[in-house]
């Protein structure tokens, strides 16, 4: 029987297919960072599934998000203000070189910077690349984040999850300056992905040029070991059917 808090059928594998392909991860590859089986990741993207709070956990873990972003809940809500899992969750300092590789994958950050001496500072949700060691992104000629290149910028973009009080948060301070140079826009263009947040015409590209990298993990504990409790509650469908390979998936891979 489905929760009324749960998605409807298939939306959970949506996302799960949508994240996978955001990060260039086969779905073997998910499988192996989950250990779970292939057989049942496939069948969680293509059919309705309920996975228990621990697979959501290991999947959001290997696919750097969620579990919410995962079951799509608090779409109107701030991240974190449901009641968390961890009261004082410990944290961490985040290396340079961690910090980048967190980045790395792309998709929805925010980018701050001021528009005169003494202004507060504008924040605005920007779809970004990470390419060549710098933040790229695409706005719109003219517009107020086109009007600020070249200057001072600050870009931020985080995980968290407010079930499981984890995640991280990494800020690139530097200088945001526009992209003019043939080569460098077509090279631009050919290596990267990058549709913007709001959608429409938005041709100006903007690279922040990072000046420093800093960041925080929060809750860092690592995925819980697979139960063979969880067996059963993964497995089963809607129609009381078992998906392939799901007598695997909390288990680990066996083979």
């Amino acid at each position: 029987m489905r929760g009324p808090n749960r998605p409807e059928g298939g939306d959970v594998g949506r996302r799960v297919a949508r994240r996978r392909t955001e990060l260039g991860l086969s779905r073997e590859q998910l499988a192996e960072r989950t250990g779970m089986d292939p057989g049942y990741v496939a069948y969680l993207e293509e059919n309705p599934a309920e996975p228990s709070h621990e697979a959501l956990y290991r999947l959001a873990q290997a696919l750097r998000t969620s579990t919410e972003c995962l079951l799509g809940a608090g779409g109107d809500t701030p991240p974190g203000s449901a009641v968390t899992a961890v009261p004082a969750p410990a944290g961490r300092v985040l290396g340079a070189e961690e910090c980048r590789s967190l980045i790395a994958p792309g998709g929805v950050g925010r980018v701050a910077f001021t528009t005169a001496p003494g202004a507060p500072p504008t924040v605005l949700p920007v779809t970004y690349s990470f390419w060549r060691g710098a933040v790229v992104f695409r706005t719109e000629e003219g517009g107020l984040i086109a009007r600020h290149a070249p200057g001072a910028m600050s870009f931020e973009v985080d995980r968290l999850d407010g079930a499981t009080a984890e995640g991280w948060s990494v800020l690139v301070t530097g200088r945001g300056r526009p992209v003019t140079d043939a080569r460098e826009l077509a090279d631009l263009r050919a290596d990267t992905d990058v549709r913007p947040w709001a959608g429409g015409r938005r041709e100006a590209w903007i690279r922040v040029d990072e000046e420093s990298i800093t960041g925080r993990r929060v809750g860092d504990r690592r995925a819980p070991r697979p139960r063979a409790a969880d067996t059963d509650a993964d497995s089963e469908t809607g129609t009381g059917a078992q998906a392939p390979g799901a007598g695997r998936e909390a288990g680990g891979r066996t083979g």
